[in-house]
């Protein structure tokens, strides 16, 4: 494979591991005996900028491919967006920065990435994770060495850019290290790419834990509400995920709490009515709530003890960290309950936003004659074509004869009227009125306008393709997320056809693209 069909993200808030990372991913690359990657995104997730990271002066050898970028502290779902978009290449390679990737490792991914079957649109490497040869392992190790059979984890996971554009990325609703990229993966098959599992191989030691780590962990609770929103009761089987023992958390705790409450009630009845009242019912329900609770706790922490080095340190963790889990787990899933309660699936509503001069109607600059519309060759019937199928119509336009003073904002809206009683009915105009020199956020080929129009329709950027006729309405596409199809006309410089993912000589023929990857789904 040779270098610019990948690139590799590592998303990092700064360990010391990083470096250890980048020395083998280095070495490895060195050993596979080619060009390697066409970039290494680095992206520093620390939510303020701090001491320089730690990496490794080898990087230098790599002539400037290894960059740093920030994403402001988000939470790994964000560090990967920001890293994949920063990508041009065909496939995107996730690495966590706490792996070691072998000295094979390279030479194994291009060989995946180049043996991947059509309508492939990500491959998994495989993760190994050493445990401790003369001892049991304890809790934690096992529950990271659970790592070694998961699916579509993001310690080794490759995608292909436009899988990736076309999903929209990662959920940034998930906001810790866990089921962002089973999310992912789910509605990456669902929308009909394959997902494999390449030969390639990396390590995941473990890292070490504090007391509480396990007590810490449960607030995934709150992510599993957010996955059964977003894919329904059986996403657990279909991301390969075991059933959990959230039930008998939630039974334990019930329990515990029923045996305090008719505690509670029968020290009250106790004091008022003085030392010869009795409350027999709250007094039996104490006792076989307490007893329900005591065997549920009792075999949960059994269940985490057998298997264990059964050191004292580790079975007073056990002891402990079993009365205190399954409370957190309770209260993590109603935080999720209450924060996911309106969350849904992120609509898939087709959408196609066009740029306006030269390609829906000839180009007069800077317009304000409604008379002088004329529309481009071909751009009745496309519309009409997109219509018929249900896809969504907007424009974005830049006009910056507004911020200079050529034409008016009225002028801009007596224009786009006609453009619409000639072309039909628009559901969605945006417009950059603002010069070059203004700095603004909508002009393209910055992303405001594709993300103002996607949003106001009710779609994602990554659910809209644009077609322009120039470099800043693909740049604008791929600054959003979204999909980009150049229709050259004269004024389409070479370089701006050279660097584009997609190029149609006509109108008719953008379309045809655009249907095309709809009744491919």
């Amino acid at each position: 494979m040779s270098m610019g069909s990948y690139t590799i993200v590592v998303p990092t808030i700064g360990r010391p591991s990083l470096r250890t990372l980048l020395r083998t991913l280095l070495n490895s690359l060195a050993a596979a005996g080619t060009d390697g990657p066409a970039a290494i995104v680095v992206v520093d997730d620390r939510p303020a900028a701090g001491a320089p990271l730690p990496l490794p002066p080898e990087v230098n050898d790599l002539d400037g491919r290894v960059t740093v970028v920030r994403s402001g502290g988000r939470g790994p779902a964000a560090a990967r967006n920001t890293g994949w978009r920063a990508a041009t290449t065909d496939w995107v390679v996730f690495l966590d920065d706490d792996v070691v990737v072998s000295p094979g490792w390279a030479a194994e991914l291009a060989a995946d990435l180049a043996a991947a079957p059509a309508g492939t649109g990500g491959s998994q490497g495989r993760v190994t994770v050493p445990l401790p040869a003369d001892r049991r392992p304890t809790d934690w190790e096992r529950n990271t060495a659970g790592l070694e059979g998961a699916s579509w984890i993001t310690a080794d996971m490759a995608y292909r850019r436009a899988v990736l554009a076309e999903c929209g990325g990662f959920d940034e609703r998930f906001g810790r290290a866990y089921r962002e990229d089973a999310d992912l993966a789910l509605r990456a098959m669902d929308a009909g790419h394959r997902l494999v599992r390449g030969t390639r191989r990396v390590t995941h030691p473990v890292r070490s834990a504090g007391f509480w780590a396990s007590v810490r962990a449960q607030a995934g609770n709150a992510d599993d509400v957010l996955m059964g929103r977003m894919h329904g009761r059986d996403w657990r089987a279909r991301a390969g995920e075991g059933r959990g023992r959230f039930r008998r958390h939630l039974l334990t705790t019930g329990s515990g709490a029923l045996a305090l409450a008719a505690l509670a009630v029968r020290t009250r009845t106790h004091s008022s009515a003085g030392s010869s009242a009795r409350s027999p019912a709250a007094t039996w329900t104490a006792i076989a709530a307490g007893a329900v609770w005591a065997g549920l706790t009792a075999e949960f922490a059994a269940a985490r003890i057998r298997p264990g080095p059964r050191r004292p340190g580790e079975v007073t963790r056990m002891l402990v960290t079993s009365v205190a889990i399954p409370p957190a787990a309770v209260r993590h899933r109603v935080r999720g309950l209450a924060r996911h309660r309106k969350a849904k699936p992120w609509p898939r509503r087709r959408v196609v936003l066009f740029d306006r001069d030269d390609t829906l109607i000839h180009d007069v600059p800077y317009n304000g004659d409604p008379a002088s519309v004329e529309p481009m060759p071909g751009a009745v019937d496309a519309l009409e074509r997109l219509r018929r199928h249900g896809v969504r119509i907007g424009v974005v336009s830049n006009q910056s004869g507004v911020g200079k003073g050529l034409i008016t904002a009225r002028d801009v809206l007596r224009v786009n009227a006609r453009v619409e009683e000639l072309l039909g009915r628009i559901d969605v105009w945006e417009i950059c009125p603002h010069d070059h020199a203004d700095g603004c956020a909508c002009r393209k080929p910055r992303p405001g306008m594709v993300e103002r129009a996607a949003e106001r329709l009710g779609a994602r950027p990554s659910d809209c393709v644009v077609i322009g006729d120039i470099g800043r309405d693909v740049e604008a596409a791929a600054a959003a997320g979204a999909r980009g199809i150049l229709v050259p006309t004269s004024r389409t410089r070479l370089e701006e056809i050279a660097r584009a993912r997609e190029v149609a000589p006509d109108l008719d023929t953008a379309v045809d693209l655009v249907l095309g990857e709809e009744r491919s789904r």
